[in-house]
């Protein structure tokens, strides 16, 4: 049973949480069929377009399920400075990605996504089978989409469509795929934001529960 003081601020909690739950995990559903074709035709007036099979694009958009996915993205880095896109100054790839980086998460940010993790790789294969050669990968990322109406949003955006020729400078060689989780062991924005809202929440309580000064 809940003491005096400001009790209302657990009903203000659970309102925002509720708000951040609506927003953050999407209720809209599979795409329509218009939706993806429509979807399919602004992808390929992209710059990115080249580099996406849009049979494999179309297939992974026909069956969605309206559910959250995660991208695995292995990138190998150009081993010599690049070309800037804007001012053709050579440039280290790690900045040119950094800079790819700083215009697309806002975007991913506003439309749902956020990165899980962003790791350099540190070795070659250690465990492998029936697999070609090591390219030299250097990087491995992993981002969470919303939904596939979100990621289809995301790609079309002139913010990301603008930064993306700073991934094509940066990135020799590259592949993506799209995943599910089935299982994890990391602090979501689920959780960690339901923790903080009820820590916040907590405090406004006990510190309404606390005597004024004389």
């Amino acid at each position: 049973m809940l003491s005096a003081g400001a009790a209302w601020v657990w009903p203000l909690a659970l309102a925002l949480y509720l708000a951040f739950r609506l927003w953050y995990d999407g209720w809209r559903g599979p795409l329509s069929t218009q939706e993806i074709e429509q979807f399919i035709e602004a992808a390929g007036q992209t710059v990115g377009a080249g580099h996406t099979d849009m049979s494999v694009l179309r297939d992974f958009l026909a069956q969605d399920d309206g559910r959250e996915f995660v991208m695995c993205n292995l990138v190998r880095l150009h081993p010599q400075a690049m070309p800037h896109p804007l001012t053709g100054v050579m440039t280290e790839p790690s900045a040119l990605l950094r800079e790819y980086f700083r215009q697309f998460v806002p975007v991913l940010l506003m439309n749902g996504g956020h990165p899980i993790i962003a790791a350099r790789k540190v070795a070659g294969y250690i465990d492998a089978w029936n697999t070609p050669t090591d390219p030299g990968w250097s990087i491995v990322g992993m981002m969470r989409y919303r939904s596939r109406r979100d990621m289809m949003r995301l790609a079309i955006d002139p913010r990301f469509t603008n930064a993306h020729p700073f991934k094509l400078a940066a990135v020799e060689q590259t592949f993506s795929f799209p995943t599910q989780a089935i299982g994890e062991m990391g602090l979501r924005p689920r959780g960690a934001v339901g923790l903080l809202l009820m820590l916040l929440a907590a405090l406004v309580h006990l510190g309404s529960l606390l005597p004024l000064p004389a």
